[in-house]
């Protein structure tokens, strides 16, 4: 059976993004993102807000560091994959988060920036 991991999201940066590089020259931008679901209950709107990490490897890193910030809007489209590893005290740790495969940067009107996209594919 086949299998299919991809994940779309729409949201806004809760930090800047941080940008590094691999020792091989990699660059590697991470930066988490707010994605908020607004439902009803009776007459009462309720809010709930999943906060998410997002990866981007390689030619697309660098652009992202450079354009978006902190409360900035994204939208991203990749794929879940979970880190794992092991802290200095021996205990297992874990985290999911998304490797975008593309990001498309939008200004304070949720238009696309300069009205056209920026999708920086990997």
């Amino acid at each position: 059976m086949a299998e299919y991991n991809k994940v779309i999201l729409l949201g806004n940066l809760t930090r800047d993004p941080d940008l590094r590089y691999t020792p091989a020259g990699l660059a590697v931008c991470e930066f988490p993102l707010a994605v908020t679901h607004k439902y009803r209950i009776h007459d009462e709107v309720k809010e709930e807000v999943c906060y998410i990490d997002v990866v981007v490897f390689g030619r697309s890193a660098e652009p992202v560091k450079e354009h978006l910030r902190r409360g900035a809007r994204a939208l991203v489209d990749g794929r879940l994959t979970q880190r794992r590893w092991e802290t200095p005290e021996g205990q297992k740790r874990s985290k999911y988060e998304v490797v975008a495969a593309t990001v498309q940067f939008f200004d304070a009107g949720s238009a696309p920036a300069s009205g056209h996209e920026d999708d920086l594919p990997i």
